[in-house]
């Protein structure tokens, strides 16, 4: 059983005892922290959650200890992450509550939280809540001041519209193109919202796991060791391609019309190269993604920054460079013309709309972009595992290399000429990512390898 406090927000799997997990207790802790913490105008907070099992069961608590501080709750159902972040913004509420685990299994949930612009809280202003949970010295309203639940389910509709009003969204081309597509929306909120968007942009579909179960018909993370089900689905040759999102619909992958990947790090430089190619600026991702959105910047005239992992982390970057689109490397589109979060809807609008004016097939449009290969593999962490000392031997290995760049922001990255090696904590996880990439995948899985080796032997 693990709970994990980190930038992402409050992660843990279901059951168990508190302290250790996300139980009822400790959602009340966190929850009761986030109302204390956040600056009351309005008075309102909007909850959303992904399909999860346990996903009813946390609203509940959820909302009922907001009204216990006296909140209003904007209590907006079924709901994808980039759509409660909207609804915040939309609804002038002081904040929000998303209710996913993202990626993670079936056993996890977690709190994302939100500001008034419906964005994540900063490491600073998440810090300080569970500061604030840690004391558990609260408040809760009397009688009279308790807040009330309102239910609204229009943020669907609205979440799609205003992608459709997005002015490099260019819905005509997408509806003349009239693509097929086979969507795998893994049992959650994509199996709603998807359908909506896809219908407004006149493509013909196919779904699989669209139900809203809870009950993830595969691992939810969409690589491509998870996804042979959709893969096997477009050999078929039935359609010109395949999407893919993770429960909350934050994460987007595209599948080819030939049933191979196109590669999750690619959907970011790939709508990064049409928005580029329209609007003159600059982009940002994580440590951990691909080259690629390099090499396209600069071919365009812009310049490429780096950020620690994690969206805020993006984010931040993203608006201290003023970048006109930006993300992470597994699948996650920012576009700030949107809102300043992840978002699959944008993300599969605008790579449509290039996919329209380009009139190629999504085969021959990876073909275009500069090959990288990232091998992506992880440590799964014990108590005892110092992850501080690793990363510190990590480091001093390659610190009198002049051929490597070591960068300690988040974790240790080495860059080399023609390879890059970063390793890190995850936020979400308890395990340490090792990404690595090259030219080719042998040459990054072995570069990756001989980093996992230093730490296993320390352990």
């Amino acid at each position: 059983m693990t709970l994990i406090k980190s930038i992402s927000g409050i992660r843990g799997t279901i059951g168990g005892r508190t302290g250790d997990t996300l139980n009822p207790l400790d959602i009340v802790k966190f929850t009761t922290a986030y109302a204390t913490f956040i600056p009351r105008k309005t008075g309102k907070i909007v909850v959303g959650r992904d399909g999860r099992l346990s996903g009813h069961m946390v609203r509940d608590v959820v909302c009922g200890t907001l009204v216990g501080m006296g909140f209003d709750v904007l209590d907006i159902g079924y709901a994808s992450t980039p759509t409660t972040e909207l609804a915040v913004r939309m609804s002038g509420a002081d904040g929000g509550i998303i209710i996913t685990a993202s990626h993670n299994p079936r056993q996890w949930n977690a709190l994302k939280l939100l500001n008034s612009e419906g964005e994540f809280l900063t490491a600073a202003d998440g810090a300080e809540v569970l500061a604030i949970a840690e004391k558990e010295d609260f408040n809760y309203a009397e009688v009279d001041g308790l807040g009330h639940v309102t239910v609204d389910n229009s943020f669907d509709d609205r979440h799609v519209q205003s992608v459709l009003d997005l002015k490099l969204v260019d819905v005509e081309a997408i509806k003349k193109a009239g693509f097929k597509v086979c969507v795998d929306s893994i049992n959650s909120v994509g199996g709603l919202i998807l359908p909506k968007l896809l219908d407004k942009l006149g493509v013909s579909y196919q779904f699989l796991n669209g139900e809203v179960t809870g009950d993830f018909a595969h691992n939810p993370e969409p690589l491509e060791k998870n996804l042979q089900g959709i893969m096997d689905e477009m050999k078929t040759g039935k359609y010109d391609l395949g999407i893919v999102v993770d429960p909350d619909v934050d994460r987007l992958a595209f599948i080819r019309e030939d049933g191979k990947m196109f590669g999750e790090e690619y959907t970011l430089v790939s709508v990064a190269d049409y928005v580029l190619s329209q609007t003159k600026g600059n982009t940002v991702s994580n440590l951990s993604s691909t080259r690629a959105l390099r090499d396209v910047t600069e071919k365009h005239g812009g310049t490429y920054a780096a950020a620690a992992v994690g969206e805020v982390n993006v984010t931040t970057k993203m608006k201290e460079v003023n970048a006109v689109i930006g993300g992470e490397g597994n699948g996650g589109v920012i576009y700030p013309e949107s809102h300043y979060g992840r978002d699959a809807l944008v993300g599969i609008a605008l790579f449509l709309t290039s996919l329209a004016k380009k009139g190629c097939k999504v085969s021959e449009l990876r073909e275009s972009f500069p090959e990288y290969q990232i091998a992506k593999n992880r440590i799964d962490l014990t108590p005892e595992t110092d992850v501080d000392a690793i990363l510190v031997k990590v480091k001093e290995m390659f610190a009198q290399d002049p051929s490597a760049q070591v960068n300690d922001i988040d974790g240790v990255k080495i860059d080399f000429p023609d390879r890059w090696v970063h390793l890190r904590k995850s936020n979400t996880e308890p395990i340490i990512r090792v990404y690595s990439e090259a030219q080719t995948m042998e040459q990054a899985d072995e570069l990756g390898k001989k980093l996992m080796k230093v730490v296993y032997d320390m352990q």
